[in-house]
């Protein structure tokens, strides 16, 4: 009996396996990137190393925005070497702290003359929610509310650089999140709340997106949101060891992840394209709440109001 479950799991794993390279999109576009600047939040590692380092490869100057400066010492002088492109450079961001983005925000500001693409893709889950210095549970401001007003600050330079291209890394789990547009900016207050808080902030990803495309309306700067697919990175570095070497298994390598970002950085036909959800290369359908309007504009105006009321960050 034993040999026969074992049996069906390998088989069960095999299949989700042939599945997943079967369904995997993958960047077919070879647009150049030679006087591009793009800047990739959290590209030390994974998918936003992966993305980082295919810009790179397509001649862009390339922005690492890290919060560990040794990890990201480490990619930065790994790119080079990898795709002999010097233009890439790193600097410090903690989205963990608004004092810290608007010090990012404000160098990039001063350094840089244009801005053609922004990649919002630092993220992180299973924690234990603690509040930041902002008084903020940790994963809703270093997944929701610091890439917010991160982007708020570099509209003027995006605009300037227009076409431009912002991009918002969420995730298939939105479908099952809940913002409560009362208590977004709230500590969860149990255990289950605190599993759904990555899925919350995955569904402002996607609803800030749909909004922010509407306010960039006539600009000539788009926002899109992505679903990268199920991916084996360092945002599962708190769980189970057994746990991660099944998910490392069973999921897309961060490469693979990295190609739907990639894809709307660079693909000539999105250029116009704003305010859509992809997942795999292709556009795709977000779920009923991530489309409703006036949930994104409450969420807007909550979000303004934390992000700036905050004195802390002033």
């Amino acid at each position: 009996m034993f040999l026969f479950y074992g049996a069906i799991v390998a088989v069960s794993f095999v299949i989700y396996k042939i599945y997943n390279k079967l369904t995997c999109g993958k960047c077919t576009c070879d647009t150049k990137m030679q006087n591009k600047v793009v800047l990739v939040t959290g590209s030390n590692t994974g998918i936003g190393y992966e993305t980082a380092k295919d810009l790179a490869h397509r001649g862009a100057r390339v922005i690492l925005a890290c919060r560990d400066m040794q990890k990201g010492t480490n990619a930065k002088d790994e790119i080079i070497n990898i795709t002999g492109n010097k233009h890439v450079i790193l600097k410090h961001l903690d989205l963990a702290s608004f004092k810290s983005v608007r010090k990012f925000a404000d160098d990039i500001l001063k350094t840089e003359s244009r801005l053609d693409v922004l990649i919002n893709n630092a993220g992180m889950g299973n924690l234990d929610n603690h509040l930041t210095e902002d008084n903020l549970p940790v994963e809703t401001q270093v997944n929701y509310f610091g890439p917010f007003l991160l982007t708020i600050l570099l509209l003027p330079l995006l605009k300037s650089s227009a076409p431009s291209r912002i991009i918002n890394v969420a995730s298939m789990l939105h479908k099952i999140g809940k913002v409560d547009v009362v208590n977004f900016d709230k500590p969860a207050k149990s255990r289950l709340l605190q599993r759904r808080v990555y899925s919350d902030t995955k569904l402002g990803n996607v609803l800030f997106t749909m909004k922010l495309s509407e306010v960039l309306k006539g600009t000539g700067v788009t926002a899109n949101s992505l679903h990268p697919g199920a991916v084996s990175t360092e945002i599962f570095r708190n769980v189970n060891p057994l746990w991660k070497l099944m998910l490392r298994l069973l999921f897309k390598s961060p490469k693979e992840g990295a190609q739907t970002s990639i894809h709307l950085a660079v693909a000539p036909e999105l250029s116009k394209t704003t305010g859509k959800y992809f997942s795999d290369c292709r556009e795709s359908t977000a779920s009923s709440r991530a489309r409703d309007r006036e949930l994104a504009e409450k969420l807007w105006e909550l979000s303004e109001n934390v992000v700036f009321a905050n004195k802390k960050g002033l």
